[in-house]
């Protein structure tokens, strides 16, 4: 990859850390970095030894957004064959949980980058938002869906047709964010998570992140439906007779990761 994206594998722990890597324009998101993090997320989630991804920014900045300067001049017929949906779906359709990694603005497609993550972790600095109606567009990486099903129909109307940015502090208190912490132990603890969820069975928490995703695009009977298919063939797992022994025995569970 180029210095647009950096890679860094930790395989002993499961985890890869997926850094966005333009601080000079705090990252904004030009065709060239949303095709790399296209391409990054399908290399993560082909490696068997990736078992968890942390994404990150830098220090003032997650992510700020579109590249607007890619955006000025450009017609209907050219963001079309950007092919901004496939990009986007590299990103929601990786089976691996991803953990985001949250320090200062994420606004725009940087928030909407954040929320395809499963668990988001702030610092104090963040601040999220979704700023595209102050241009005269609106979101197009998923926002309205996304954001809606994550705080509720009233406060994402208000964060949508405002643009207006919300605090860390706001955005933990209405759902939008998993875990506020200081700046200076935001990737420190997304790192953490990441280990933990990695070290833990394999099957069982792809076939959850499946359920919980499945759950925004089906009806409750079909994602309770769901849900019975993998409880029931988790039976067939190693892990699942080890986590249960190791609990009757008391001790703890060693689970075997491909």
């Amino acid at each position: 990859m180029s210095e647009a994206v950096l890679i860094e594998t930790r395989p002993a722990a499961g985890v890869a850390l997926l850094r966005l890597n333009r601080p000079a324009v705090l990252n904004a998101l030009n065709l060239d970095l949303r095709q790399q993090l296209a391409t990054a997320f399908g290399q993560l989630d082909a490696d068997a030894s990736v078992r968890c991804v942390v994404l990150a920014g830098s220090e003032r900045a997650f992510c700020a957004g579109a590249d607007l300067g890619e955006y000025v001049d450009a017609e209907p017929v050219e963001i079309l064959g950007r092919n901004m949906d496939r990009l986007w779906a590299a990103i929601a359709d990786c089976r691996k949980p991803v953990v985001a990694a949250v320090r200062g603005h994420a606004l725009g497609g940087g928030c909407e980058l954040a929320m395809h993550a499963d668990i988001i972790v702030a610092g104090h600095s963040a601040r999220f938002g979704q700023p595209e109606v102050l241009i005269g567009l609106m979101p197009g990486g998923g926002a309205t869906q996304r954001l809606t099903r994550a705080v509720g129909k009233y406060r994402a109307m208000q964060m949508l047709l405002t643009g207006a940015a919300i605090p860390a502090q706001a955005a933990f208190n209405m759902g939008l964010v998993s875990e506020l912490v200081e700046d200076a132990a935001v990737e420190a603890q997304a790192l953490k998570l990441a280990g933990d969820i990695a070290a833990l069975p394999v099957t069982a928490v792809r076939f959850i992140k499946e359920a919980v995703l499945q759950s925004m695009n089906t009806s409750l009977d079909q994602g309770l439906q769901a849900e019975r298919r993998s409880f029931q063939l988790l039976f067939s797992t190693p892990e699942k007779t080890e986590g249960i022994r190791a609990r009757l025995e008391k001790r703890a569970p060693h689970f075997v990761q491909a």
